[in-house]
């Protein structure tokens, strides 16, 4: 094989190995923050209940999550309030990793989050994550709330319990150990340990549009559970707030990793055709090249 036929070989071999190509950025966005409503989520920390809410988003191709944004409220009580611990848990969708022979005390669990969750980390654990808080506005009101609110049925019809007022914060979480996602449909749940008041995660544009959000579909509402209603969830807007007709929230957050990416199946064909091409044309040179041995 002549020095053409080599270099033209080891481009095409380096294109034929998998570990050549290059994962591409994943971002995700919910798109702006909206004053709609703000949904408590806490861990289990300082003798307050874990209250869970959530919201959706998708893979479409095994994707790595290494940091992550989201924007709500902290409140302040007797005292100034302190944000502690934050944990970021990711659920798949019902029915995975969930009891579907067990009844529901919920009037449905059809595209909630599931009963336990797919993976989680922790600020508790500096190798898992860290966060950093930003304060976007010293006083911002959300028109409604749900906090205490969250009951099995038939008493899950509360309407909110009405505005709620606090300190506008973005977080912003670094996962050390990135959370490794299959390409799946899957909700995002960051709580928020705040020593003196409580954290509220405000409302995202819902339906979300390009290009400040990133549209998908099918597009689920936000969900939410305490320690009470678990394994199960209710619908923030339809099962808590209600109305006619009632409304649906999408919240504020934000995904940033990469995505792994795989050679089209016509690349890897006319790669393996190339190479074959070669070991072709470089078998007919030395068989035209053989001569008697003298």
């Amino acid at each position: 094989m002549n020095w053409k036929l080599s270099r033209l070989a080891a481009a095409l071999s380096i294109l034929a190995a998998p570990s050549a190509w290059a994962d591409d950025p994943f971002f995700f966005s919910t798109g702006a923050v909206t004053n709609a409503v703000g949904m408590a989520s806490r861990p289990d920390l300082g003798g307050k209940t874990e209250i869970e809410a959530a919201d959706d988003f998708v893979t479409a191709a095994p994707t790595t999550i290494t940091l992550a944004t989201f924007t709500g409220i902290v409140t302040s009580g007797t005292t100034a309030s302190t944000i502690g611990e934050v944990d970021v848990e990711i659920y798949r969708v019902f029915p995975a990793d969930s009891d579907t022979v067990r009844t529901p005390t919920v009037p449905t669990r059809t595209n909630s989050p599931s009963d336990v969750a797919f993976t989680d980390r922790s600020s508790s654990v500096a190798s898992e994550m860290t966060f950093a808080s930003q304060t976007l506005a010293a006083t911002f009101t959300a028109a409604n709330s749900v906090l205490n609110g969250i009951h099995a049925s038939p008493n899950q019809l509360t309407m909110g319990e009405g505005a709620v007022t606090g300190r506008e914060v973005q977080l912003t979480v670094t996962f050390a150990t990135p959370l490794v996602l299959p390409a799946d449909h899957y909700f995002f749940i960051p709580q928020v340990q705040v020593t003196g008041g409580e954290f509220y995660w405000l409302s995202g544009t819902r339906p979300i549009v390009a290009p400040a959000g990133t549209p998908f579909a099918p597009d689920l509402q936000t969900w939410i559970r305490n320690e009470a209603l678990a394994p199960d969830w209710l619908r923030v807007g339809t099962d808590i707030i209600g109305g006619s007709p009632a409304p649906t929230f999408n919240a504020a957050f934000t995904l940033t990793g990469t995505v792994a990416t795989v050679p089209e199946p016509e690349t890897s064909a006319l790669t393996l055709l190339g190479l074959a091409a070669i070991a072709g044309i470089a078998g007919r040179r030395r068989a035209a090249g053989a001569g008697p041995r003298r």
